[in-house]
């Protein structure tokens, strides 16, 4: 069971992972034993409330299908378990991440003093650059 909040969690059987073979060197071990996982959630199929599904199948994520399958694959830990680990860590965090309201900007304008400071300081630095003029007699 994977719980992604207090009210929400995944039962086992939504989430379906396999043993593969990892990718890449790692010497006599990486032909011999499945330590890769592959992990595939049906976003559909899911008992995620509809909010999560939505925002979910709205992402514009590579590791969701067009069926609305997420495909996740965990190679990077020597041993099976640790992979199952982070793949189950990465689902959670993608779940998590779409659920994330962003804030929209408002637009603000720059107060009276802060216009004057402003001014201010350009006629500074004007009269610096004048004084930095070659001097008529």
């Amino acid at each position: 069971m994977l719980t992604l909040s207090n009210k929400v969690t995944l039962a086992d059987w939504e989430i379906e992972l396999s043993a593969i073979r990892a990718m890449g060197n790692g010497g006599q071990n990486v032909n011999k034993v499945a330590t890769a996982i592959h992990l595939r959630f049906d976003i559909q199929r899911s008992t995620l409330p509809d909010v999560y599904k939505q925002r979910l199948l709205a992402l514009q994520d590579s590791r969701i299908t067009k069926d609305g399958v997420i495909v996740i694959k965990a190679q990077s830990q020597r041993t099976q378990e640790k992979n199952k680990e982070d793949a189950l860590n990465r689902l959670k965090e993608l779940i998590q991440s779409a659920m994330v309201e962003v804030k929209t900007r408002r637009p603000t304008k720059p107060t009276k003093s802060s216009q004057i400071k402003r001014v201010e300081a350009k006629k500074r630095t004007a009269v610096t650059k004048n004084l930095r003029g070659k001097v008529d007699y």
